[in-house]
């Protein structure tokens, strides 16, 4: 599948406006019309349309006719918000809508995405798991060999990987979808209680991680201080020192990889000052792989 040719708001829209005016259409069909293969079709549908109501016959999908023609604007900007592409423009006013699905008109844009995780294999638990949240309803499942029983709050995709945010012995936990086992909800019509506090942590955190937080102190050179500036990939950043050669700033993570790995990917523009035990571990890895590449060239 080329990535690079999938321009995937577009798409979306324009999938949504074949369904809303009522035509009928196959895999097949959609994925010649784009340009993309009938799994990124496949993946439209079962990921990025879950909330559609959409009916299957045969090889066909056309949209319940209790839905037929009441999809407005406003539902494809709650859509876009929802999927996490109203942030990709400027604006998603009515005349802009109408020309991203204007044919003509959309040829302007190319969006570039990074991929998401294939859950189509857990499309059913995706589907139960979210009727218990909208419930309040407690659920268990295996997780890392041991049993969860959690109360979940809300399914977060980061990064095009699925997570799950419950509560586990009073205490707001990270899970991640695909590796939930064993799944079970013994009574729907039991509910819990929300509590106020987590709805309202789960809007402010920048990350989806909640556990107590490391504090990490970067120096990033100008080279790459743009891309820092224009992403808000850094959670709670805050610049603590800046002059004409990089830029020092504070920003706070869940897990050393949560940071190395953004560390990794821009060296040698970017170092870790604070904390020191993370700054040798990142030292360690770059020796070790040094090693190896040296071992194999001589192999």
């Amino acid at each position: 599948m080329k990535k690079s040719h999938d321009k995937i708001a577009i798409r979306l829209a324009s999938i949504l406006t074949k369904l809303n005016s009522g035509e009928r259409f196959t895999t097949i069909e959609l994925a010649k019309e784009f340009n993309v293969t009938e799994r990124t079709i496949q993946r439209d549908i079962k990921e990025r349309l879950l909330y559609i109501p959409l009916e299957k016959n045969g090889n066909y999908y056309s949209l319940a006719s209790y839905a037929l023609g009441k999809l407005t604007f406003e539902d494809i900007k709650n859509f876009a918000t929802l999927s996490g592409i109203k942030s990709l423009y400027p604006s998603l006013s009515n005349e802009f809508l109408t020309d991203i699905l204007n044919k003509k008109l959309n040829q302007s844009y190319l969006i570039k995405n990074q991929g998401f995780e294939n859950i189509s294999d857990k499309e059913e638990l995706f589907e139960i798991l979210s009727a218990a949240i909208v419930k309040n309803s407690s659920i268990s499942f295996f997780y890392s060999k041991k049993e969860r029983k959690v109360n979940p709050y809300k399914l977060i995709n980061n990064n095009g990987i699925w997570y799950l945010l419950a509560d586990e012995s009073n205490e707001l936990k990270t899970f991640t979808f695909s590796k939930i086992t064993n799944f079970k909800w013994k009574d729907e019509t039991k509910s819990f209680k929300p509590k106020k506090k987590y709805l309202e942590q789960i809007e402010k955190n920048e990350s989806i991680w909640f556990t107590d937080r490391i504090e990490v102190i970067l120096q990033i050179d100008n080279e790459a201080k743009e891309y820092f500036e224009r992403k808000n990939n850094l959670a709670n950043k805050k610049i603590v020192e800046q002059n004409e050669k990089y830029l020092i700033v504070s920003t706070k993570v869940s897990y050393d990889d949560e940071i190395l790995k953004i560390v990794k990917y821009w060296l040698p523009y970017i170092k870790i000052l604070e904390p020191k035990y993370l700054k040798e571990k990142l030292q360690n890895v770059l020796k070790e792989y040094i090693l190896e590449e040296v071992n194999d060239y001589e192999l």
